[in-house]
């Protein structure tokens, strides 16, 4: 995502001074940082990968931003005015689950901003071809509306980001394409091949529309 999206969202989500912000699968919490520093938010963030929160952290100082390692599913209980999930959402399957969790996670009138990769599920074909495809699970818009209204949620914006995201995958794949001697040398190349395959294929489905992105956020009312 970039800064002018992750402004976006925020706004939209109502985050400022004093709001209390969950992040969920953070990484190094590059948005939480921004938004942290910028509109004076009180931040938690959350994710799996030990390195990705020393990163963090280190690049965090002087922020009111804290970190915890957990796995998700569960997700921390709280009464958090906005939790944020962004450009994960994809990685769980069982999308019900997860929003029942997000929903104990905040106050009620509290927020969800999210992204979301919108689409059919991948057949067959798809999965093969897609590197890492147990952590690409598509899912119908109106399906997840569904399961935002079974979670006690209504959603207050939408908007399609396409355009935007296909544009980062094409600049990506040219990125790690023209880097990869390099990358490959601290993650390996079957690594760096697998990370352009997919690339491509993400490019590919966003300019046919096989998959649509979105950003949402979506109030707790129940």
């Amino acid at each position: 995502m970039g800064a002018g999206e992750i402004r976006t969202l925020a706004a939209r989500a109502g985050i400022g001074p004093g709001t209390t912000v969950l992040d969920l699968c953070c990484g190094v919490a590059g948005p939480g940082r921004l938004i942290t520093a910028e509109l004076g938010c009180t931040y938690l963030g959350i994710d799996a990968s030990a390195s990705a929160l020393h990163l963090a952290r280190e690049r965090a100082a002087g922020l009111s931003c804290r970190f915890e390692a957990a796995r998700l599913p569960p997700v921390p209980r709280g009464q958090f005015d906005v939790v944020l999930l962004l450009e994960t959402m994809l990685a769980f399957p069982d999308k019900d689950a997860l929003l029942r969790g997000i929903a104990a996670a905040l106050r009620p009138g509290g927020r969800f901003a999210f992204t979301v990769e919108e689409g059919e599920p991948l057949t067959g074909a798809e999965r093969a071809a897609m590197p890492d495809a147990d952590t690409v699970w598509l899912v119908p818009l109106g399906e997840l509306e569904g399961a935002l209204e079974r979670a006690g949620f209504e959603v207050r914006w939408i908007e399609d980001w396409t355009q935007a995201h296909r544009l980062t995958a094409d600049a990506l794949t040219a990125a790690y394409g023209a880097d990869a001697p390099a990358i490959a040398t601290a993650v390996g190349m079957r690594a760096v091949e697998e990370l352009v395959a997919a690339h491509r294929l993400w490019s590919s489905w966003l300019s046919a529309g096989r998959v649509r992105k979105y950003a949402v956020v979506a109030e707790r009312v129940a």
